[in-house]
């Protein structure tokens, strides 16, 4: 038996690069099913836990997995927009808080959430550094943000704009960033959070600009309660101490844009009748994000059985073809086994010579594969969110 343990560890040794090729592909085709469940069972931790701790929320009628996702996700979806003033109305239950959300814009890639300070209480986030926001133009980031980034309080973070060439003048807002917050492993690690407020600012909706009472070569016209500026007024693109006075809003705040709105109802009959009274509404809906995200996950299982179907066909030609590896170099080193057998070693010393080269192939195998198994669970958080 010593014997034939050195020769077929000789010869798996001088063959190395056969043995690695063979043994990293059976591992594989035989680790991918099981790299596959661990995604998936963490994908599906994840996305059940932040489904289920968001009771309801509420948006314009439309596709009800892009609301979701833009409320949970901060997706950059084509949703219709809710007035400001559809709060309003949410607020005079009393059985029920409300959080705004505006999601349409970004820091270059990274979503900012216009919200309220009522979200980082509801979602249980704290400040690492900094503090909180406290004027029109500032923002609090996530931790892999700031991470990235290097941004740390009484740094900026720039708005990227919708368009290169925006004929509308909506310029790119250098927003200061107050605070960083401490990592929750959810999404709102890689997001930029501001008031609402500042972001109806990015879009346009408010801006700041010289006083033209003081500089009458940029007025185009003075009626008696109206100056109108010319081209030359100089427009803030940033909020500081000095200028904040000057930014004003225009037209009626309550027809302003909200991506969505997050529902806490007190209790499961607040959360009935609120799911009622939607129901009937043409222009709105409501929607239970943990039965919205059954459904998804249903389809992704499905996925996943199709998908295991296909690599467990893989697998099978991966097995067949080592197997052919194996006879075949065994068959043209059949004057190497005879050569053995004429110096004395038994058949039965040579038959095991070729079990225990196919042992050790499997065994790296199993090896490799275990090491493939351990990387997808440690990659598993890195690659969900990447993926959303």
């Amino acid at each position: 038996m010593s014997a034939a343990f050195q020769l077929a560890a000789r010869y798996v040794l001088r063959h190395r690069l056969q043995s690695v090729l063979l043994a990293g592909a059976l591992g594989l085709v035989f680790a991918l099913p099981f790299c596959l469940r661990v995604l998936i069972d963490h994908a599906q931790r994840e996305l059940r836990a932040r489904a289920a701790a968001t009771p309801q929320i509420i948006g314009a009628r439309g596709s009800a997995l892009d609301l979701m996702m833009t409320a949970l996700y901060f997706k950059r979806e084509n949703l219709t927009p809710l007035p400001f003033g559809t709060l309003a109305e949410l607020r005079q239950n009393p059985s029920a808080a409300a959080i705004p959300l505006h999601v349409r814009f970004q820091a270059q890639q990274a979503p900012i959430v216009g919200t309220e300070l009522d979200y980082f209480a509801f979602r249980g986030l704290r400040l690492a550094a900094g503090k909180q926001i406290t004027r029109l133009g500032d923002c609090v980031v996530g931790a892999n943000l700031a991470k990235q980034r290097g941004l740390q309080p009484g740094g900026h973070v720039f708005s990227t704009p919708e368009l290169a060439f925006d004929m509308a003048g909506v310029y790119p807002l250098k927003m200061r960033v107050n605070g960083v917050l401490a990592p929750n492993g959810t999404p709102d690690d890689d997001a930029v959070f501001v008031d609402l407020k500042t972001s109806w600012l990015i879009e346009g909706r408010s801006h700041g600009h010289d006083d033209l009472k003081k500089d009458e070569s940029v007025v185009l016209k003075q009626e008696e309660h109206n100056i109108v500026g010319n081209a030359a007024v100089r427009m803030f693109n940033e909020v500081t101490d000095a200028n904040i006075a000057s930014f004003h809003f225009h037209g009626d705040i309550a027809a302003y844009p909200v991506s969505a709105v997050i529902v806490l109802p007190q209790d499961a009959k607040a959360e009935a009748l609120l799911a009622g009274q939607f129901a009937r509404s043409k222009d709105r809906q409501l929607i239970r994000p943990r039965d919205e995200m059954e459904s998804l996950l249903a389809q992704l299982v499905r996925l996943e059985g199709f998908a295991a179907s296909a690599l467990l066909l893989t697998a099978t030609a991966a097995l067949l073809v080592t197997a052919l590896v194996f006879a075949l170099s065994f068959r043209l080193r059949q004057r190497e086994f005879q050569t053995l057998e004429d110096v004395g070693v038994s058949r039965r010393s040579l038959l095991t010579v070729k079990v225990l080269e196919i042992v050790f192939v499997g065994f790296a195998a199993v090896v490799l594969g275990l090491l493939l198994l351990m990387l997808a669970s440690f990659a598993a958080p890195h690659l969900l969110r990447w993926a959303l």
